[in-house]
């Protein structure tokens, strides 16, 4: 039977928590008994314990992100870097303005996070990064997304090995479809109904349907937890199945 107080009194930090993916993983670990300090551009309608609204692009604030988090919670037991952007279209049409935010949030600040959080974590802490499918393997017309997603699995890897001996693990999802705005925004900016365009690619997964939030949540939850254990440098796909085509 699975514990409902898992992280009773754990300190967390969770960015991107206005999303749909943060936004589920912030309910769920409060419901479980942990403090959780957040952030994302805006935060306003997310309840957490410490709300730090900022820009993942700005690398100062990813680096002291973590110490204010600590200082407001009076500790730092968990890290889950989930903020993220999808830049698409092929080498020849993507712009560098679209390659400088792809790096900022989906790379360089995880990076910053990591290396700040570290420090000040103690034994029995963790880290779970949200990295993709298409960072395994890349589809097509997507090589800023899939190359931020590849490093961040690569640096999820170093970490597990790296921080292993302090007891600090670290850890990756990887999601393929997940039913939230950033998808459904994707549809409307190539003119799809985004209801219509999901029902689509459900017929596609052979588990009948993309994931929603607490599918992916479900993953990190058990990653964060005591039951994986002696799992440290793993890279976890969330796929129902469909592969990368």
């Amino acid at each position: 039977m699975i514990n409902l107080q898992r992280f009773k009194n754990r300190k967390a930090l969770i960015t991107g928590a206005a999303g749909g993916i943060g936004s589920a993983l912030v309910k769920a670990l409060k419901k479980e008994g942990a403090l959780v300090a957040i952030t994302d551009l805006d935060t306003s309608n997310v309840d957490a314990d410490a709300n730090f609204d900022g820009d993942l692009q700005n690398s100062q604030f990813c680096d002291e992100l973590p110490l204010l988090a600590n200082d407001k919670l009076n500790g730092l037991d968990i890290l889950c870097n989930v903020a993220g952007v999808i830049t698409r279209g092929n080498i020849n049409e993507v712009t560098d303005e679209e390659y400088n935010l792809t790096m900022k949030v989906n790379v360089e600040a995880p990076f910053r996070l990591c290396r700040a959080s570290i420090p000040i974590m103690k034994k029995g802490s963790a880290i779970v990064n949200v990295s993709s499918c298409w960072g395994l393997r890349s589809g097509p017309n997507h090589p800023l997304y899939t190359m931020s997603k590849a490093a961040i699995a690569s640096l999820t890897q170093s970490l597990g090995l790296d921080h292993a001996h302090q007891g600090i693990r670290v850890n990756a999802v990887c999601p393929n479809e997940v039913n939230t705005s950033m998808i459904r925004s994707g549809f409307e900016v190539r003119g799809l109904n985004p209801d219509k365009a999901i029902e689509e690619l459900n017929k596609t997964i052979p588990l009948g349907r993309i994931a929603e939030p607490e599918d992916i949540v479900d993953v990190i939850l058990f990653l964060l937890s005591n039951e994986s254990r002696y799992m440290c440098g793993s890279i976890v796909e969330v796929n129902g199945a469909k592969p990368v085509v």
